[in-house]
This record gives structure tokens, sequence and C-alpha cells, in this order.
């Protein structure tokens, strides 16, 4: 372990680790396969370091494999606690064949580690249980910092909604989410809602088609109206347009009778300008319509309903954060995004609406879901610095109140922006 830490170049660094130890972490964390589950093998190895270095610690387990981690660091002598969260799943390998690197080997190749979650997100994940690790060793947080690795966050996101039915989030006054995002600070991301249009009609014989009801084509009805479905909800001063696509679609069991169901599967970007409520109620409009005027028979389901995260540009925490962005990835430009994925504090912000949210991570998400996924090695180093920096620039600066106050007015003056 290294001696007093120092502040140089704006920015504060740690050496508690060395970099070897660093990227253990993180080669352990991919070789454990965490394939859309099975979170509850990377929690037990999280806990582990934690027992070791004597950091508090609970484990929330659910459905056998699938756990959450929930561990907290600090002085407390402060009621400021800050956030940082992560995801421990990944989505699927299809064919391990097409990967020129075994996608759970973590294999390094100059300044690239390739691993399924490389990207997305079990570099995040590695650098912000390593930045807890070392803030503990030198014992500088003031107030609380809780670190959180959820469970499912690529589909349903069952752990983030155990641990807001828990309260995890209810006393955070800032979280930081650890995606990858290219050491670039991204303020705002869109929701995520997907849904299901069920159709139903009358089963007949193909060559009598008019004694049935095709329930494809009731589809394909929803379907041309759905490209222009949209066009009337308001463009979003920060995320733009709202998103939407249909990407799944079935029916029909035989090629010469006609199908008495069928299927589709859709989703949708809500922004704070058209929310989530207002784009089921759009789709429930345009279906009751299709019922009405039509033969047809359609029902709609919601099957995940994520909220839009919106935090205004000027806000100190988005400042801070952007300040240790920049101090920690030298050799880069970096600034304030936005960006069209959905995270785990679009479930996180249900019990504290008013929390500033920012999402800071380590290289490459354009690979993110890819064959042949990786982070950088720099980068993966750089993001650990920024994350030490944020949580201890964070406790130094103003009280709880003050902070809260200002971030409320920052709020206030963005959401009358948007109205205006």
């Amino acid at each position: 372990m290294s001696e007093k830490p120092a502040e140089a170049a704006g920015i504060w660094r740690l050496t508690a680790m060395r970099k070897d130890e660093q990227l253990q972490v993180l080669k352990d964390l991919i070789q454990i396969n965490t394939e859309n589950g099975n979170e509850l093998e990377t929690a037990t190895y999280i806990g582990r370091l934690f027992k070791a270095h004597q950091i508090p610690y609970r484990i929330d387990r659910f459905d056998n494999n699938r756990a959450n981690l929930v561990a907290e660091i600090g002085l407390k002598e402060t009621d400021d606690v800050l956030g940082i969260t992560g995801h421990q799943d990944t989505v699927n390998v299809s064919d391990q064949s097409a990967w020129t690197h075994a996608p759970f080997a973590a294999e390094v190749a100059g300044d690239k580690l390739y691993g399924r979650g490389a990207a997305d997100m079990k570099s995040g994940l590695a650098a912000q249980v390593i930045a807890l690790i070392e803030l503990h060793e030198q014992r500088e947080i003031k107030g609380t910092l809780r670190f959180i690795a959820t469970a499912g966050e690529e589909y349903g996101t069952p752990g983030a909604n155990r641990l807001l039915a828990q309260g995890v989030a209810d006393d955070l006054s800032a979280l930081l989410v650890g995606e990858a995002t290219d050491g670039q600070v991204v303020y705002a991301h869109s929701g995520s809602l997907n849904y299901r249009i069920k159709s139903y009609g009358q089963s007949a014989h193909s060559a009598r088609p008019a004694q049935g009801v095709n329930a494809i084509s009731g589809l394909l009805q929803f379907a041309a109206e759905e490209k222009a479905l949209f066009y009337q909800a308001p463009s979003d001063p920060i995320l733009g347009a709202v998103r939407h696509s249909i990407t799944v679609i079935g029916g029909g069991e035989q090629v010469n009778t006609i199908p008495d169901y069928a299927e589709l599967s859709g989703n949708v970007r809500p922004t704070q300008s058209f929310d989530n409520q207002q784009v089921i109620a759009l789709i429930q409009n345009a279906i009751a319509q299709i019922n009405q005027q039509t033969t047809y028979h359609l029902e709609f389901e919601l099957i995940h309903s994520f909220r839009p995260v919106e935090t205004a540009p000027n806000n100190s925490f988005v400042k801070l954060v952007n300040q240790a962005a920049a101090d920690a990835f030298v050799g880069r430009k970096v600034g304030l995004e936005i960006t069209n994925g959905a995270t785990d504090a679009s479930v996180f912000i249900k019990g504290n609406p008013t929390m500033p949210v920012v999402i800071l991570g380590p290289d490459e998400k354009a690979v993110s879901h890819q064959v042949d996924e990786y982070t950088t090695l720099s980068g993966f180093y750089q993001v650990i610095a920024a994350y030490e920096d944020v949580a201890v620039k964070y406790f130094k600066a103003a009280s709880r109140t003050d902070r809260l106050a200002r971030s409320a007015a920052d709020q206030q003056v963005h959401s009358a922006r948007q109205a205006g």
C-alpha cells in the first residue's frame, strides 16, 4: 500500500494497488460468465475483495444465481451520500467461434483487453471496486460513498428494482454511473419503453380468407401507422426527437391457414418532453382507433418502462465530474454528451427524482455487445483516477444543504428553459 496520497495537477491520485493488481481484478470479472444472469458469482468475488480490505458490504441474493451487492465506506461525519453504480451482467455471446479472442479469456493485446463485458461494463465495474478499496485505505471520505452493483440491467432491471424497493437510492445526494462513455461526461439519457401488441383474429382456410380475420394483417395496420405515430411528439431540448422501432414480429402456424393470433414488439426512447406515460397513451389511442374502425382486435402490453434521466448541464455535480474526467483522461478532449441508451439510473430516480445523475466510464462504448468487444487499459486506469478524484472532491465541496439547494436551483432553471 502507498503512503499518504497527494494532490497533483488538480487530480487526486492514489497508488494503493499496483497496475497489475488492478488489471487482475478486471480480468477476473470478465472470466466470470454473467450472460444475462449468474451475478451471484461476481458479487461473491467482489465481496471477497471487500472483506480482505475490511469494507462492509451485503449481498442481496435472489432467483438462485442472481444477486446485487451494496457496500459503503466513509467516516460519516456529514450526511452527504454519493452513489456509484454499475451492473454485473452482460449480454449473451451468440457464437463464440466468431470471436478472434475468446469471450471469457480476458486476453490482452497491446493496450486492448478483450472479452464479453470488457466495455459494457465489467471495466467500469472493476474501476469502481478498485476506487472504493483505495479510497477506504486512505480514509479521506468524510461522508458516505455507496457502491451499488446490480443484477439484470441488460434486460428488465430486476436487481435495480429490488434495490429501489429497499430504499438504496432514497438518501443519495448524487449518483455516478460507470457505463462506458470513452471518458466523456453524459448528463442526460433517454428512457426505454418496451411494449408488445397482441393481435387476435379468426382462423379460416386460406382458400376462403374472407371467412376469417387475419391477425397478421392487424399488426401490419399498426406497423403502418407506427411509422408516423410520433410525429406529433415535441422535440426535447436536450435529447431531441423520440426514437422508436418495431423490433420483433411473429404469427401464424401453417401456410394454408389464416392466422388467428400474431404479435409484435417495439421499443421507444421517451424524453422528458414526451415521457413514458405520453408514449403509452399515444400507442393505446392508435390501437383503440384501429379496433374501432376495422375488424381487427389489438391489445397493448407494457413490458418495461424506464424513465429518461436529465441533469442540468450547469449542475455543480456535472461540472465536478467533467473537471475530474478532463484531468484524468490526458491526451483526449473531454466534454459533455447525451445518449439514447438507458441505465439503472432510470430506476433509481423513481425514489429520488431530483438527484443529479452523471455517467462516466472507460472505453470503448462503440463495441459494446459486439463480437471481440474490448476496452483499453489506458482508459481503464484513467477512469479509476477519475472516480477517486470525484469522490474526494465531492466531499470537500459545500455542505449537503447548500449543494442540494444549488442543484435544485439549477434544475429549476433547466426546467424553465425546457418549458420556454
